[in-house]
C-alpha cells in the first residue's frame, strides 16, 4: 500500500475519531446528581477510544452517494454506540472477563460491574436515539430504516447472536464453516451495516447494494482472520489488550484452523476480493478501498 493511501486513511481516522468523540463529549454531560457516575462510566468507555474504524466505513460508504459530512457522523456515531456498548458487555465477568481495553481498564474494573452493565445498557439505547433524530437525515421512512437495519445487525440474528456462539466455543470444538458463520455474525453483522447505511442514505435500491455486502463480507472477515493472527503473534503493549487468549481457553480460531501462514493468505485474498467488489466506483471508493487494505497490516 503506497504512502499516500496510508497518509489519506490516517488523516481519515483522525477526523473521524475527533467528529465521534465531539459527539460523544455533547451527547453525555455529566448531571449533577445520583447518575453522574454512570455519565462518567459511558464517557470513559465512549471518548478517546479505539480506531473508530466502524464510523469511518460508514463514513465510506456514504462518500459514495454523496451524502453529508453529518448525516455519516451521526449514522457512524450511532454504530460507535452499540460497538462500545458490546465491548463494556463482553468484558464483563461473565463474558471473557478481561481487565484490559484500548490500553486502559475495562469499565467494570474502572468503575463496578453494576454500573458497566447500565453504562452498556444506556450506550445501546442511545444509538437509536441518535438514527431517530431528524438530523440524521430529514426522511422519517430513511431513518426507520437505519434503526431497522442497526437492530438486526447489532441482535440475536447478528453480533449478540454470534457473540453467544462465542460462548459456545469455549466448550465445544467448531469446525471452519462454523467460525465463519460466528465471526460473521459476531463483527460482521455490524460492518455489513456500516456498509448499508451508506445505500441507506443514498437511497440506492436493494437490488444494487451486492457489491457494497460483497465488499462487507470479505472486509469483516479478513479483519477477523487479521484478529486472530494478532492474538498469536501480537504485543500486548501494541495491541491494548491480553493477547494469547484463544489459545488458553481452547478456541478454535481462523488461524488455529488453517494455520498461520494459510490464514495470511486467506486474508490477503478477502482482501483483493473486497477491493474487487468496488470495481463499479471510481475514487469516491477510495477510502473504502485504503480501509481493506488496512485491514491485514494494522498491529492491533
Amino acid at each position: 500500500m503506497h504512502m499516500q493511501a496510508s497518509a489519506r486513511l490516517e488523516a481519515a481516522m483522525v477526523a473521524m475519531a475527533e467528529a465521534i468523540d465531539v459527539q460523544f463529549d455533547l451527547l453525555l454531560p455529566v448531571p449533577e446528581d445520583q447518575r453522574a457516575r454512570l455519565y462518567e462510566a459511558m464517557r470513559y468507555s465512549a471518548i478517546g477510544g479505539g480506531k473508530r474504524l466502524r464510523p469511518l466505513l460508514v463514513k465510506a460508504s456514504c462518500d459514495l452517494f454523496d451524502i453529508s459530512w453529518e448525516s455519516a457522523v451521526r449514522a457512524g456515531l450511532a454504530v460507535e454506540c452499540i460497538h462500545v456498548y458490546s465491548l463494556i458487555h463482553d468484558d464483563l465477568p461473565a463474558m471473557d472477563n478481561d481487565d484490559m481495553r484500548r490500553g486502559k481498564a475495562t469499565a467494570h474494573k474502572a468503575f463496578d460491574e453494576a454500573t458497566a452493565i447500565l453504562a452498556g445498557d444506556c450506550l445501546h439505547d442511545l444509538a437509536y436515539a441518535v438514527l431517530a433524530d431528524e438530523r440524521t437525515h430529514p426522511d422519517a421512512a430513511v431513518r426507520c430504516q437505519l434503526i431497522c437495519a442497526l437492530a438486526q445487525a447489532s441482535g440475536p440474528a447478528g453480533m449478540a447472536g454470534g457473540q453467544m456462539m462465542d460462548l459456545a466455543a469455549e466448550t465445544a470444538q467448531f469446525d471452519l464453516p462454523t467460525i465463519t458463520r460466528l465471526q460473521s455474525l459476531k463483527t460482521g453483522a455490524l460492518i455489513s451495516f456500516c456498509l448499508e447505511a451508506g445505500a441507506i442514505l443514498g437511497r440506492l435500491p436493494e437490488e444494487r447494494r451486492t457489491g457494497l455486502r460483497g465488499y462487507a463480507h470479505d472486509v469483516g472477515l479478513a479483519f477477523q482472520i487479521a484478529d486472530d493472527l494478532l492474538d498469536i503473534e501480537g504485543d500486548a503493549a501494541i495491541t491494548g489488550k491480553a493477547v494469547g487468549k484463544d489459545a488458553a481457553a481452547g478456541k478454535a480460531t481462523f488461524a488455529s484452523l488453517m494455520g498461520v501462514e494459510q490464514a495470511r493468505q486467506q486474508a490477503t485474498m478477502l482482501v483483493a476480493q473486497a477491493k474487487d467488489h468496488l470495481r463499479d466506483f471510481g475514487e469516491e471508493a477510495d477510502l473504502l478501498r485504503d480501509i481493506a487494505d488496512f485491514a491485514i497490516r494494522r498491529r492491533h
